[in-house]
This record gives C-alpha cells, structure tokens and sequence, in this order.
C-alpha cells in the first residue's frame, strides 16, 4: 500500500487502529527511533545515525524533507549567512545541482530556492550514503508506550508491528509523539504572566498561526491553457487584494507579477504560498481526531485550488498550471499541508523575546546549538479574532539545547516546531534551516545518550556543543567567522563563554550579530567581562587597546600554569596558527579568542548546565 499523501495517511491510521487489536509481529530493538513526517525528522534520523546510533525512522510520507520539499516550501526562510550543519551541507547540493548560489536566487523571497522533487532527491542521496540508518516510508505510528524502553506500535509493508527503542524522537510537525507520551505543552498565544513577554497578550488563547496548503505552479508557455476545473465555492472577492486588483479596496497589494515572481523556483514553477489574501487558511486542528484533520486538510486544500483557479481565470495566467512532475501525488499538489504552529513543549528551559532581544542579560546564550536570524513573523491574516502584537526587531539568535528536551518522561527528545519556546519566539524558530539544525541537534543529543547511557538531561552540555561544532554546526550566530575560518571553534567557545561578546544587530529580514574577529578591544571592557570568572581579577585597565603582553598577563590570572611570553611565542604559529608575534602591538579579538581558548580553556572549564548557569570550575 502506497500512501500518496496526507489523506492516505489517515486512512492507514484507521487502519493501524484496527490492525492493533490483532496479533502484531515485535521487530528489532534500536537505540533511536524517530517518528514524524517533518524536516526535524529526516535531519533527526540522519544525524543520530551519523553519530553511530542503530536508528529507525518511521516516515508517514514518500519522500524525506517535511516542510522543504513534501509540504512544497521550498524557497527557504533566513540562515543565508549562517549555513550552519546539515543545512549548509543540504544547500551545497542543491548549488552544485543547479550550477551555482545565483541560479537559486530565482524569486524575491529567498536566497535559495529549488524544486521540491529535487531537495527530496538529495535529501534520499544522503540518506543512502548514511550507515546505520533504516527508513520505514509509508508507515506510521498508533500507540506509544514506556517501560524499560519505549515500544511504539506501527504500520508499514510489513505490517503491524511493536518496535521498540532506547530514545524516542518526536519530528512531528504538530508535537503529536511528545503529546501521545505525555509530555506538557502549551498550545495557542501565551499570557504576558506566563511568557514573561510585555509584548504578549494579557490573556491566553489556542490561536495558532494559519497553515498553508502550498502548490506549484508550472509555466507551460505563452498560448497553452491549463486552467483547472472551477473549485466548489469559488469566490473571487476573497483573492481581490492578493495583487493589485481595480476592485481592491483600502489595501495597497504589490503587483501581480511580483505576486508570482516571490515565489519563482528554477525551470519556470512558482511556489504558491502567499500569505496576505492569498491561500493561507485558519485552522487549529492541533488536538483534533484524524477524521477532523482530514476535514480541515481538505478546506485548505481547496482554497488553494480557488486562489490557482482566481490566477488563471481572473488574472489570466492561464499558461500557470499545476506541475504534475513536482510531487508524487494524484493532483499534482504536496503530499501534505505547511503548518507553521502546534504544541510548544515544557522543556528543561523556555525560549522567550527577552532572551532573543538581549542575550547578556540572561543566561542561555550560553548553551545554543541551534542558530537562526529570521525576524519574529506571525501569521494570523485568516483570523480576525487573533489579537495584534507588535514584534519587535531583534537581532539573529541561538536556541538552548534544552528547549529540544522535555522535562518529562526521561529519554525523548523533541525535533521540529514543538520545542520548548513562547509562541512569540515560534514565529523565528519555525523556519526550514533553523528547524534542520534542530533535527540535527536532536538526532546528536539521541545518539549521545545512548552511547553514555544515560538519559539526555544528564549528558553534558559542552560535550554536546563540541559535537555541533565537530559537524559544521553554530553555537552562536555570528556572521562574521564561518566554518571554513581556521579559528571558527575557538571563536564560538570563547564567545560562548561570554568572555568575548559578540554584537547583535536587527537588520530587515536577515539578521545579524557580529563578532569582528579583526577589531581591537580595550583591557577595561576584557576585564568587566572575565570578572563574571573570576571576582578579584587585578590589572589596571585601560581605554588604549589591549596589546599581547598584556593579554598574556590577564589570561594568567585565570590559569593555574603560568604562561611566559616565550611560551606563546614558541605556540602561536604552530599551534594557534596565528602570525606576527610582536608582544608591544595590539591584539585582535581573533586573537585573542585563540589565546583564551588554547590558555583558559572556559569552555571546558567552567561547565553549565542546560539553563546557562555555570558550575565549579575543573
């Protein structure tokens, strides 16, 4: 049996359902099982197999991807400049296939866009190059238990079967594992009370954001004609202010070319995913059965075919029609909707604006795997009872690794939207390359555990942070020192550390915080900073720039073994890999990362634990 889409998919959890309450065959143990259609999920399953867990991935779909390629999303939000992981790797391929970065750079909205079918293939390229990694397509998932390990009940090719693992992985768009596992959550717009956000409402509601059921189009050239049948319950007023329209009134909507050209892939297709009356549809179905789903699915289903039906006939794109070589689907259209929202986990620790907007202020920057610069970007256009917030600007951001693991049950890890963050913070950490680091982190952080044995609160965060390093990840945001710089690990310990601080700027759609590895720094602001290590640190500051000689004499206050100028003379070609020791000129930041890290080691001295707080020093 071959579900081609979401509605199949139902059907074969009727069936699951039924299949149950028969016999069912018990299949092999493995250390990671991840179950979830969602981008989190594929990135999950790759990384926890990279890292050398045994991991079985269920996937309710055909293809790998979620979002960035069975949901049709694929003109990618954010991360253009902190290419972080597998997103970076996943990127690459898609620049190599398409024969550079600008031929990805078709549409205004991204700088990376790309035909689903074709992220979907490379995606399943890594996948089959990845050692100890079992896919299950097709199947999906009914019942969750917990013993002595998890047992999950499933339906594939084979049949029912009870499938039992070490650590579960949820990469469900909606937290539906963690939900079935008993995890707490919160779901809707959250109260200023419990966000500790001023920006938030003062009561709480379920409102999510719209979802949307995208589609691609194809340009099948000028004179052809391939408008679809009329949709039931067409209505062309409600797409009026889509683009600009002589019957829109009071809105002032951008032309209709650019309404299309927004979202233009490579070999002339359109992605259709526009939000303001466009097809964007309403619909909290979040906690609703399967049959109630599938209802909602095919409401927003449809209106996507009225907005494809009010291009062709109303604006005369008649040559725009459904691709039918894009998705393995009967119509033509994804094999699933793009939710943007559902259940937000309780995590060891909360995401919230305060933390985004000013990272020294708190703690957590501390410990972010997971890196982002996507401004907050809610949409709620579809309901008019969603109360308006006004997002403020903030700069790019890291996620804490422990908004990826719920405070209970033990051994469960979170991979896609459901992360313990507000709902405010969900409208940054929502998007495709952030929500693959977070699968990678996930997948990471499963297969740690399972080869320390222990459960995943209990593994060390360092640890875990020299991992997401090892593999090109970013544990900080900044934009200015990439994977391929000599010093990019040093640089992110340090900074991790906050003994170097980097600075944040909020900037359009894109983010930023800087580091300025090449920039001076005075002793006075080096030494406010290193006082957080060490209270008595003594050296009489300065507003001229900090020189070597001196920077040797201040990161000797906070080492046991004392460091002669000689000695990192003697290391800072060889090992530093750094030029020019000269000890009267003044030090660079990059520098002086490098110094700190080889000398001080703060990263690994002064561990943390999953809320930033720091403990003894080793």
């Amino acid at each position: 049996m071959r579900p081609e889409n979401i509605f199949n998919f139902y059907f074969l959890l009727v069936l699951l359902v039924f299949l149950s309450c028969q016999s069912t065959n018990t299949s092999k143990h493995y250390d990671v099982l991840v179950l979830g259609a969602g981008t989190g999920a594929t990135a999950a399953a790759i990384q926890a197999a990279r890292s050398g867990a045994q991991t079985l991935w269920i996937n309710p779909l055909e293809w790998p991807g979620g979002m960035l390629t069975s949901a049709g999303v694929s003109a990618t939000d954010g991360n253009h400049r902190l290419p972080a992981g597998l997103w970076g790797e996943f990127r690459d391929s898609l620049r190599k296939h398409y024969g550079g970065a600008d031929s990805l750079f078709t549409g205004w909205v991204s700088n990376t866009m790309f035909e689903p079918k074709v992220g979907a293939y490379y995606l399943n390229q890594i996948i089959a190059s990845t050692s100890n990694l079992t896919v299950w397509n097709n199947s999906i998932w009914s019942t969750i238990n917990k013993g002595e390990a998890w047992e999950v009940t499933t339906l594939g090719k084979d049949g029912a079967q009870i499938v039992t693992a070490t650590i579960l992985v949820d990469g469900t768009d909606l937290g539906d594992v963690a939900a079935a596992a008993g995890v707490g959550y919160d779901l809707g717009m959250d109260s200023q009370s419990n966000s500790k956000e001023a920006i938030a409402p003062q009561q709480a509601n379920n409102i999510i954001q719209d979802l949307t059921y995208a589609a691609i189009l194809k340009d099948y050239g000028p004179g052809t004609d391939h408008t679809i049948e009329k949709p039931a319950g067409y209505d062309p007023t409600v797409f009026y202010c889509a683009c600009q329209h002589p019957k829109c009134e009071n809105e002032k909507p951008h032309p209709c070319d650019k309404m299309l050209t927004y979202g233009e892939l490579p070999n002339d297709k359109f992605m259709i995913n526009w939000p303001k009356f466009g097809n964007d549809y309403y619909t909290n179905i979040v906690e609703a059965s399967a049959a109630e789903r599938l209802d909602a699915y095919r409401a927003a289903k449809l209106k996507t075919l009225q907005f494809i039906y009010y291009i062709q006939e109303e604006l005369g794109y008649k040559n725009l029609g459904i691709a039918k070589d894009e998705f393995p689907t009967d119509d033509g259209l994804p094999l699933y909707p793009y939710h943007r929202e559902g259940r937000r986990i309780h995590g060891l620790t909360r995401l919230n604006v305060n933390h985004i907007s000013n990272p020294y202020d708190y703690t957590l920057y501390r410990v972010g795997g997971i890196v982002g610069d996507y401004p907050i970007d809610h949409h709620h256009a579809e309901n008019p009872d969603a109360p308006e917030i006004d997002f403020p600007m903030v700069p790019s951001f890291s996620i804490p690794l422990g908004c990826l693991i719920p405070s209970g049950p033990d051994d469960l890890i979170v991979a896609d939207k459901a992360i313990s963050v507000s709902n405010i913070v969900n409208g940054s950490s929502r998007l495709q390359p952030v929500v693959l680091q977070i699968g990678q982190a996930a997948g990471l952080i499963a297969a740690m555990a399972v080869q320390k044995d222990v459960s995943p609160k209990d593994l060390s965060v360092r640890a875990i942070q020299e991992e997401i390093l090892h593999y090109d990840g970013y544990l900080m945001p900044l934009i200015d020192v990439t994977p391929d710089d000599p010093h990019f690990e040093s640089i992110q310990r340090v900074a991790s550390t906050g003994m170097l601080r980097a600075k944040g700027i909020p900037y359009q759609w894109a983010n930023q915080t800087w580091f300025y590895p090449d920039s001076l720094i005075t002793a006075d602001a080096l030494i406010t900073n290193l006082r957080v290590f060490k209270a008595d640190l003594d050296f009489e500051s300065s507003v001229d720039a900090l020189n070597i000689e001196s920077a040797i004499s201040i990161v000797n206050q906070l080492t046991e073994h004392q460091h002669t100028n000689e000695q990192i003379q003697q290391r800072w070609e060889t090992k530093f890999n750094l030029t020019n020791f000269d000890i009267s000129r003044p030090i660079t930041k990059r520098e002086l990362a490098v110094l700190i890290d080889f000398t001080i080691d703060p990263f690994h001295r002064w561990p943390v634990d999953f809320s930033g707080t720091m403990k003894s020093p080793k």
